[in-house]
């Protein structure tokens, strides 16, 4: 493809990835595929994701956000826009009557590089937490950990992750509410031993969306509660808190995310961030 085609392509909105050719040819469908791509696009020129000839590992956990995910960055990087190599990875982490064969399944039809891991890591939370006890915080910490250890593997300078809009927003809320912090989950991020990026390129991206997306091109779901059901949690309170905003007053999850980049740190208590003891007024 020479490089007038390549602009034209990455620029034309009609144009989509082969990999739509069985989705719904409805207007709104056309709409709502186009408002995701163009919104990763627009996270992943914001800060500064890519470095052109890297690889990316995307990881897939058979959700609706990470099959989104990786389909948005296909159809990215067909239309010249994304130029990195993608790997999918899926950390199949022992859970009970985990479905093992939909994702090389699915992965090997649509012609994509890659990798399913077995660690079973199910079995080291249940023998360290009570029954009773939430298993996400420390199921999600060691699954970070061996994904670091595959991007290495792999050679992937970044782990790319599904997190969208509302897993920021609620991430914020619950630093706000339990941890005393002013933080969220931020779209790019180096890890601990700094070898590796963690990228967020759908933190523009509505969970709304990104489930009707899932729907419409018929992923095969993987369900999230193989560790069986665990309601209650403070993620979901604050989840149904913020949904109940919104529904009172359209539009505040945007100007929410619009907020988290607009910050006036002299107008907050942080004294690591603004020096309020050099503050003196200019008499005339």
């Amino acid at each position: 493809m020479n490089v007038h085609a390549a602009a034209s392509q990455a620029d034309d909105d009609s144009a989509a990835h082969p990999l739509f050719a069985d989705a719904p040819s409805s207007l709104e469908f056309n709409k709502l595929r186009k408002r995701l791509v163009r919104q990763a696009r627009q996270a992943i020129d914001d800060f500064a994701m890519v470095t052109p000839g890297e690889r990316w590992m995307v990881a897939l956990s058979g959700g609706k956000d990470s099959y989104g995910l990786l389909i948005i960055l296909l159809d990215l990087k067909w239309r010249g826009v994304l130029p990195v190599d993608l790997v999918a990875v899926n950390l199949d982490q022992g859970q009970p009557n985990f479905p093992k064969h939909i994702l090389p399944q699915y992965l090997a039809q649509i012609g994509v590089e890659h990798r399913i891991e077995y660690r079973d890591t199910y079995s080291i939370v249940t023998e360290k937490l009570p029954e009773t006890a939430t298993y996400c915080s420390l199921c999600s910490r060691l699954r970070r950990g061996h994904l670091y250890r595959i991007a290495r593997e792999e050679g992937c300078s970044s782990l790319v992750l599904g997190h969208h809009r509302e897993d920021i927003l609620e991430t914020f809320f619950m630093n706000l509410f339990h941890g005393g912090r002013l933080a969220a989950m931020p779209p790019k991020l180096l890890n601990d031993d700094g070898d590796v990026m963690v990228l967020r390129p759908l933190a523009y991206c509505a969970e709304a969306d990104m489930a009707k997306f899932a729907d419409a091109m018929a992923f095969p779901i993987i369900p999230c509660d193989l560790c069986g059901s665990q309601d209650g949690l403070q993620r979901n309170l604050t989840k149904a808190m913020l949904d109940d905003i919104e529904k009172r007053m359209p539009g505040r999850k945007d100007t929410m995310i619009r907020a988290l980049a607009n910050v006036r740190p002299s107008h907050l208590l942080d004294r690591s961030l603004f020096d309020f003891a050099a503050l003196t007024r200019t008499d005339g």
